[in-house]
């Protein structure tokens, strides 16, 4: 089953870093968010990606064409030109990079990889955010419901505490955290969906949120997988410090595969 990560958009709400590079490129532990995507997937077996760029796509292809000499050591013949890469751990990935257009809506970059899906089921995420979603469990769910798409819904934890109030006085009574239980669903992105999903997406011209899965759900043809586990997106330059500062404290819940497996 193949992964289709949608990484064309240009992350405006993050542009002190987006205006040099695209959003799924910004860095994590000296890694972009879009490997640590890639390797959500890939511990479970999934390894075939097709991601959907737009802005700044050069900078993905460039990344993965010199991925092997990223992580390996290299060797520079300066005579003759010639460059070796000496051993390094090169992930088992099958990556195709569309163009999908610069401006093109979230709907018309799925539409624009339809040749490349063969199976009758793919996956779909967003190229910024990361979650220990258990992929093997989605994708069971997804089948026992029998939907056309099943979505990850979490509740993200909340930012702000909240006040206990008198509510005909207005004194305040106390203070305590926002928890997830008090925040209103939403889509984490890390979807499943059939081919079928396609005759919805019309010419392409919107988001896909915005009215193809709108008309999938009003079918009664979308499911939800309810994720109670970990779940962040990168939207602003906060996200990126609070996903740095998991990551580098060793306590990063998105990093479920082995230290073997990342040897790079």
């Amino acid at each position: 089953m193949k992964v289709v990560i949608l990484a064309g958009g240009k992350g405006t709400r993050i542009s002190e870093e987006s205006q040099l590079r695209p959003k799924p490129m910004i860095e994590i532990g000296g890694r972009p968010i879009l490997w640590h995507i890639m390797k959500i997937y890939s511990h479970y077996g999934f390894r075939e990606f097709i991601i959907c760029c737009g802005y700044k796509g050069q900078m993905i292809k460039k990344y993965f064409i010199n991925y092997h000499m990223y992580q390996s050591d290299s060797t520079f013949s300066l005579a003759d030109r010639h460059i070796a890469a000496q051993g390094g751990y090169v992930e088992p990935w099958q990556v195709t990079l569309a163009n999908t257009g610069l401006h093109t809506f979230t709907a018309g970059r799925i539409l624009k990889i339809r040749d490349y899906i063969e199976d009758e089921e793919f996956l779909l995420t967003y190229g910024d955010g990361v979650a220990d979603v258990d992929i093997p469990k989605l994708v069971a769910y997804h089948r026992a419901c029998g939907k056309l798409a099943t979505v990850t819904a979490t509740r993200p934890a909340g930012r702000f505490g909240t006040l206990r109030m008198d509510q005909e006085t207005n004194q305040v009574l106390g203070f305590r955290e926002k928890a997830q239980a008090d925040q209103a669903w939403v889509n984490a992105g890390f979807m499943v969906l059939n081919r079928g999903v396609f005759d919805y997406l019309g010419d392409g011209s919107q988001m896909l949120e915005a009215g193809p899965l709108e008309r999938v759900a009003e079918c009664g043809e979308m499911a939800a997988y309810l994720h109670g586990g970990f779940w962040s997106p990168m939207d602003t330059l906060r996200d990126k410090e609070y996903l740095e500062g998991l990551w580098e404290s060793g306590q990063a819940p998105w990093k479920i595969w082995k230290d073997i497996e990342d040897q790079g």
